[in-house]
């Protein structure tokens, strides 16, 4: 098995922007879709345990198929963009694709299942195509559209089914864009319209049973702000005669009636309560989970509702009059983001959880020692579109991510006191930004340079509270590291302000509080508007959230001009001294690469051969060297020459590349890194290929002649897909081989091991060493690949918890043990443990 080489560390990732995305099972895990798959996460590890991919499109519908006595699940169905529904089952603790529900001829936008009485699993599922289906899947894995039941020009937006008590006879809710609650039952396997129930005045979103001893609640959500509750219940024959009472004084009922097994029976649907609290859209309810108590199940009438107003509210009824009432209500209050789509209450009712407009989830903790009080959790976060570029700091401490979501995230290992495993958690999103983001590269330990679709490339530089918190977390000392980071003025935060799009940096003075007099004084017009929404946060956790937002961004410290299209791609060397930027280029004169000084952000150099886009960069280890590798299929290699006195800036020149003859890719080269020792340098590109190069270096050591000889130094290897990301392991093997990773389209990563000098043997100079199986490979295609700069995994070496006897083991694993992250445009980074020991044993 390669899985014992390979492990996955940390998945980060965020919820799809849909309503109907996320379900928290009895048994604690949270199901969400991201992307095309769906996570599994563990709210109490704090990690994600599984991705389920067997979707082609976008996962829309996520839903737990609760089980009777609320044992934890065991199936958990899923619709998608690719009009699909799948139903996984947990098989020996792994959830495996069991069943596909194939028929809607649009995306799949809602889905819903209970258990039958015979086991088997009856799901409901609303698509765009304006049609809500009923399926049986069997236990011989297969699925049976019992009934197709069409709305014509309109659509529902949500599901719910449930047994009518006291039969065996489903009943199904469906809410609309006809602002109508419509009831179906089934008979005799078709769904039956049983009534339409009237009230919300716009769309309803979300509508949700739970079964409350003998009878059915029904709460129903609509963008008309308001939520009702509807209640059902059977009626015997006796009770239809007191109907001439015209004395009483009640709620006007609807009858409907169902055959069952022989018998008639009769029930009756009246309006419980209206709940009136939420100032926008309500797109979401849920019942809180039923509960033991005195040996039975009983259901609380306790109902959560999630708003685009940013709040969630816990509504009850009052003890003694039984009015329902608003309990609790949580939620941000500022920011500049869209409120919640959707809500979810753990199964014993400590914890909700709430999933917003950008992906990110928000959790609340019920307060143990405060009565009625709530606070926010850790919960996990990532990016909410495609995944662009990532960069290890020079230490191997953190990483920094950029996407299509136009933020930069930066994720770091945290330890809680008395876990013995670190997770990995996103502790600043330093760049929050109004274009996408495409490239960054770090300039030592707290600054870095990214590149977004404008023409200017913008400098970050960490703020004194982010250098402080990661002392913290770290345990690094803090003095050590704002000396490291020669940043003693540092300012203590950042702030956007309100139009802009520059990060503002906010100084020590700027955090006096107001005196009484002067807020009451308007001295001008800006007063009012105040810059600075930063507060420096102090980490006694990973932030949630909220302060994500607006509390942990980074200063820009300069702006570079000079590029003419949209940046694409970044470099930085190993002295820290230069930075390398490109740009997306049509013609010759716009695909130069610039070289910038870090000490003066002046631009120093333009280097001009490429004819079309420079795809990607890379200095070599020893900084004497730099490579381009572009669009027009060709590389060059570019050496810099010795500073003198007359020239004291570092100047490159060209002194190799392929042209059209000597190419040897035939379609754009993605990608290209270098061997450690700076000997060697990779290619990898659309054509499948993957290829070595070596630069004959004479032995002497005067100045070699230029142009250098550089040569294929390795057969080429076919890696069977188009391969978009490459990467040499900084750790050279035992047997002078070294290790490679190569990322493909399809979202696989394969590992090889290279031998030097083997040209001869044709494809023997390459040793295959596995590579990430369906389980852990991406979805889509990978952006990235980066090694961690140094052995071992991190996180775990400046613990200052471990006792003495700890640190040889330590030491023992760090040898064995390299970390690989990952980018890819399914929206995820990845971080793979890769076990190098094993790895060289089994292909010796």
């Amino acid at each position: 098995m390669a899985a014992s080489i390979i492990e996955t560390c940390h998945v980060a990732c965020s919820a799809n922007r849909t309503p109907n995305v996320v379900s928290w099972g009895r048994g604690g895990t949270i199901a969400f879709g991201t992307c095309n798959s769906v996570a599994l996460y563990d709210p109490q590890e704090r990690r994600v345990v599984a991705l389920l991919n067997g979707h082609k499109g976008r996962v829309n519908a996520v839903q737990w198929v609760h089980k009777k006595d609320d044992a934890p699940e065991c199936h958990v169905v899923s619709g998608g963009s690719d009009n699909r529904i799948i139903l996984w089952e947990d098989q020996r603790g792994k959830f495996v694709q069991s069943v596909e529900c194939k028929g809607h001829t649009g995306p799949v936008s809602a889905v819903d299942a209970i258990y039958t009485q015979d086991s088997k699993v009856l799901v409901a599922s609303s698509s765009s195509d304006s049609t809500v289906r009923l399926w049986l899947c069997s236990d011989n894995n297969e699925a049976e559209c019992l009934h197709n039941v069409s709305f014509g020009s309109s659509f529902m937006m949500n599901v719910s089914l449930a047994l009518l008590p006291g039969t065996t006879v489903p009943i199904l809710a469906c809410g609309g864009d006809d602002s109508r609650v419509h009831l179906y039952v089934q008979e005799s396997g078709q769904l039956q319209r049983a009534m339409s129930l009237p009230g919300h005045e716009d769309w309803v979103r979300g509508v949700k049973w739970a079964c409350a001893g003998g009878e059915l609640l029904l709460a129903s959500c609509s963008q008309d702000s308001l939520i009702r509750v509807w209640r059902l219940c059977a009626k015997s024959g006796t009770d239809t005669r007191t109907e001439d009472d015209h004395s009483l004084i009640k709620m006007k009922e609807d009858v409907f009636e169902v055959k069952d097994r022989g018998m008639v029976a009769v029930f009756a649907v009246s309006l419980e309560t209206v709940l009136a609290g939420h100032e926008n859209w309500v797109y979401g309810v849920h019942w809180q989970p039923p509960v033991y108590k005195g040996g039975e199940l009983q259901q609380p009438l306790v109902l959560l509702s999630a708003s685009m107003d940013k709040t969630m509210i816990i509504w009850a009824p009052e003890e003694g009059s039984g009015v329902w009432v608003e309990q609790v209500r949580v939620g941000e209050v500022g920011g500049n983001t869209l409120g919640f789509y959707g809500c979810q209450m753990s199964a014993d009712g400590s914890m909700i959880l709430a999933h917003a407009f950008h992906g990110a989830l928000h959790l609340w903790c019920k307060d143990q020692n405060k009565e009625g009080e709530w606070r926010p959790g850790v919960v996990i976060s990532g990016h909410f579109n495609a995944v662009q570029d990532l960069s290890w700091d020079p230490e191997g401490e953190f990483i920094l991510s950029v996407g299509s979501d136009q933020t930069t995230r930066l994720f770091t290992p945290w330890r809680k006191q008395d876990a013995k495993q670190a997770t990995w958690h996103e502790i600043s999103r330093p760049q929050i930004h109004g274009y996408d983001l495409q490239c960054l590269t770090m300039v030592g330990r707290f600054q870095f340079v990214s590149g977004a679709d404008e023409k200017v490339l913008r400098v970050f530089q960490a703020p004194r509270n982010f250098v402080e918190n990661f002392a913290n977390i770290s345990g690094i000392s803090k003095e050590k590291l704002l000396q490291s980071s020669g940043l003693a003025s540092l300012p203590e935060g950042a702030s956007t302000p309100a139009l802009g799009l520059s990060n503002k940096a906010v100084f020590q003075g700027d955090l006096v509080p107001k005196t009484a007099e002067e807020e009451e004084q308007f001295s001008s017009i800006s007063a009012q508007y105040q810059e600075s929404y930063f507060h420096p946060l102090s980490l006694t956790e990973p932030p949630p959230e909220d302060d994500l937002l607006q509390n942990t961004l980074w200063p820009e410290v300069q702006k570079l001009y000079g590029h003419g299209f949209e940046m694409f791609c970044l470099a930085s060397e190993s002295t820290r001294t230069l930075v390398a930027s490109a740009c997306k280029a049509s013609k010759a004169e716009h695909a130069a690469v610039l070289l910038w000084s870090t000490a003066t952000w002046r631009q120093l150099q333009a280097l001009p051969y490429h004819t079309l886009t420079v795809t990607q960069m890379a200095f070599s280890p020893d900084a004497k060297f730099l490579l381009a590798v572009s669009r027009d299929r060709t590389w060059s290699l570019w050496r810099r020459k010795l500073p003198t006195p007359e020239e004291p800036e570092p100047l490159f020149s060209l002194c190799a590349h392929t042209d059209k003859d000597t190419a040897m890719h035939s379609r754009i080269i993605w990608s290209c890194d270098w061997s450690p020792d700076s000997k060697y340098f990779v290619t990898s590109s659309r054509d499948k290929k993957v290829i070595v190069w070596g630069l004959c270096m004479p032995e002497s050591s005067e100045e070699p002649a230029i142009p250098l000889e550089v040569t294929p130094r390795s057969s080429v290897l076919d890696v069977g897909d188009s391969a978009t990301a490459v990467a040499f392991c900084p750790s050279v093997c035992s047997d002078s081989s070294y290790l490679l990773a190569v990322g493909l389209e399809c979202g696989r990563i394969l590992l090889y091991r290279w031998r030097p000098g083997q040209e001869g043997a044709a494809g023997r100079d390459w040793i295959s060493c596995g590579g990430t199986d369906t389980v852990q490979s991406h979805t889509l295609a990978v952006k990235r690949l980066r090694w961690r700069p140094r052995a071992g995994q991190a996180g775990l070496e400046n613990s200052e918890m471990d006792g003495p006897s700890d640190t040889e083991r330590k030491l023992e694993e760090k040898s064995s043990w390299v970390q690989l992250a990952s980018a890819s445009a399914d929206h995820s980074v990845k971080i793979f443990n890769i076990n190098k020991w094993a790895l060289y044993h089994r292909h010796h």
